[in-house]
């Protein structure tokens, strides 16, 4: 039975007058009068006796006139629950975030979220990409974000903004030459190399890139390899490496103190950042309220930028 006919017929009851209930419902006479024709043709009786001089229901419109009056209550007693559920949400998310999303993406997007819905907690995992998504699909973590897409069949991936990889290098005469040129990519396999642990997804990103520039990752002279940015970095301004990281961890986008950053001849390498759920599990209504901003945020944030 629809709803709409239902209030055209309650409209027509109400004001005795079909005139009179098209211009409550801000819709033509023959619109109400449809409405009525059709309700009463599904319910096989006669609703609205109409004479020349008046309208007044049957016995079946004074029975269906109760029902109805019910009815359409509670569509706005749902909507009314919907709104002020929506504006008074109150909850608990648990996010797993690698340290890229957590830095570039996290700080914006938790304080726009805190200020729109306050009664709502999230909890905050820093780990590495593969952690992230091995915790959401463990459902250890309702929503993730990770900056790599990796074959977890489990769960869906959708961008929600976009980061930069440079090589980063002591600051000593023998890098500053390429300064103006650039870094040739092939010489990285000459470099003692510093890099991120192997779940992470920087680390995964770099190797798919140099793999695209003729480069074998596997050739690459690792000497040690961190989870720690800060770390990797100073291992870097002690001259024991080069490493490849995201350029918003350094702290000026021009370098930072005592080291040199290079975008391989100019070339953008940039990768996707991600935010992920478990693709057969429902989210709690807290975690899809914040599953659905954070979407808008990114997306919004890309417009932007």
């Amino acid at each position: 039975m629809d709803l709409t006919k239902l209030e055209a017929f309650v409209c027509v009851m109400e004001c005795r007058s079909f005139s009179q209930a098209a211009a409550r419902m801000y819709v033509s006479q023959p619109t109400v009068s449809a409405h009525v024709a059709a309700l009463e043709r599904e319910l096989g009786v006669k609703l609205i006796i109409r004479t020349t001089k008046e309208i007044y229901p049957s016995e079946a419109g004074n029975i269906l006139y109760d029902y109805a009056q019910r009815m359409l209550k509670l569509r706005r007693d749902a909507v009314e629950a919907i709104r002020s559920y929506a504006c008074d949400m109150s909850g608990y998310v648990t996010v797993a975030a690698s340290s890229i999303p957590v830095r570039e993406v996290l700080p914006g997007l938790l304080k726009s979220f805190r200020a729109r819905y306050p009664k709502i907690d999230v909890e905050l995992h820093e780990v590495d990409s593969k952690e992230a998504v091995a915790q959401v699909v463990e459902r250890e973590a309702e929503v993730g974000f990770c900056g790599t897409r990796m074959r977890a069949a489990k769960c869906v991936f959708e961008e929600i903004g976009e980061d930069k990889l440079v090589m980063i290098a002591p600051d000593i005469p023998k890098y500053k030459k390429y300064q103006r040129i650039g870094f040739p990519v092939r010489l990285l396999e000459r470099e003692r190399f510093i890099s991120r642990e192997k779940g992470s997804g920087t680390r995964r990103e770099m190797e798919a890139f140099l793999k695209e520039m003729g480069v074998d990752a596997g050739k690459l002279q690792i000497v040690a390899q961190s989870d720690s940015n800060e770390q990797i970095k100073e291992w870097v301004r002690e001259e024991k490496g080069v490493a490849v990281l995201s350029q918003s961890v350094l702290d000026d986008p021009a370098g930072d103190a005592g080291l040199l950053s290079f975008d391989f001849n100019s070339t953008r390498l940039r990768r996707k950042l991600f935010i992920l759920r478990h693709k057969t599990s429902d989210l709690s209504p807290a975690a899809q309220t914040f599953y659905t901003y954070a979407k808008a945020y990114g997306s919004q944030k890309k417009i932007n930028d």
